[in-house]
């Protein structure tokens, strides 16, 4: 999980620097990410509010040693802030799922009811697509799409549930599957701006046919910390 974090994080740098490689600010920004991560995993070790102002206060500290035109300080260092944030927090929450009880098949029923609302909204908007979900950021979306996206995803939430998640009711895979798709979509579109003002298609040529590392956890960036709170809130489950 921490490896795929990394790959997605340095992806997403690449974006914003890639018309000018900067080796310091990706590595900080790689290194505050992983003490993020283990301060999920072992929370005794360092708290990640602790993590979360260390990197505020060294993200802003390393501007001052920057080889880059001033005129970049200001995008440079929100975009080395946001990164950690938006792929350690959020991947983080996949720690926080696996130290709950039965942690190991929540987070399997997680990923795989949120691939599955993936895969059920590409083929049902490519046979059935006719109303566009959100035409300027993803013109290849559709409404039709989505709702293939939810069925698939509560046939499989169901199927979870007899396969080896007992302890969710029917009610409970209706909801994880409305919710960890509409999550999901929400995280798809919310990556397509960014590679959008980027001025690419794909976030990275990781994986042949299907793009970089973050093009692939987009969903699970927003869907594992909906699922997490859904699971501890509404469920009650604790670690």
């Amino acid at each position: 999980m921490t490896a795929a974090a990394l790959f997605a994080l340095l992806e997403l740098y690449r974006l914003h620097f890639r018309d000018e490689p900067n080796r310091m600010a990706t590595g900080l920004g790689l290194g505050l990410t992983s003490l993020l991560l283990a301060s999920l995993q072992w929370p005794t070790l360092v708290s990640e509010r602790t993590v979360v102002l260390l990197t505020v206060i060294a993200v802003l500290l390393s501007r001052l040693f920057a080889t880059r035109e001033m005129k970049h300080g200001l995008a440079d260092a929100a975009v080395l802030i946001f990164g950690v944030l938006y792929i350690g927090l959020a991947m983080g929450h996949l720690l926080l799922t696996r130290a709950l009880a039965g942690g190991e098949f929540l987070i399997f029923f997680l990923v795989i009811v949120t691939w599955a609302g993936d895969t059920g909204a590409y083929y049902a908007g490519i046979r059935l697509g006719r109303r566009k979900l959100a035409p300027v950021i993803s013109p290849n979306k559709t409404v039709e799409g989505l709702i293939g996206g939810l069925l698939l995803a509560t046939l499989v939430a169901v199927g979870a549930r007899f396969w080896f998640l007992p302890s969710f009711s029917l009610a409970d895979c209706l909801a994880a599957g409305l919710l960890l798709t509409v999550a999901g979509t929400l995280g798809d579109l919310a990556e397509s701006v960014l590679k959008r003002s980027a001025g690419v298609k794909d976030s990275g040529a990781l994986i042949p046919a299907h793009g970089g590392m973050l093009d692939r956890l987009d969903s699970l960036l927003f869907a594992a910390p909906a699922f997490y709170y859904y699971v501890t809130l509404v469920k009650g489950t604790a670690a």
